[in-house]
């Protein structure tokens, strides 16, 4: 019975700061806009492949 009287002061004030983690999380815009990170990987960016292709000086026509 000792243990009930850390233990439940330990849970209440580990959900008083996730619930506060929770709060600071949604007023400083974290969700905001949650389908535009989802969808902006299957947008093809042409400057990046330009820009992150390897230089090579092989032939094509051999």
């Amino acid at each position: 019975m000792e243990i009930i009287k850390f233990l439940i002061p330990m849970a209440l004030g580990m959900g008083m700061i996730f619930v506060g983690l929770f709060i600071w999380s949604t007023r400083s815009g974290q969700f905001d806009d949650l389908d535009t990170p989802s969808k902006r990987m299957l947008l093809e960016d042409d400057e990046t492949h330009l820009v992150n292709k390897p230089i090579t000086h092989e032939r094509k026509d051999v």
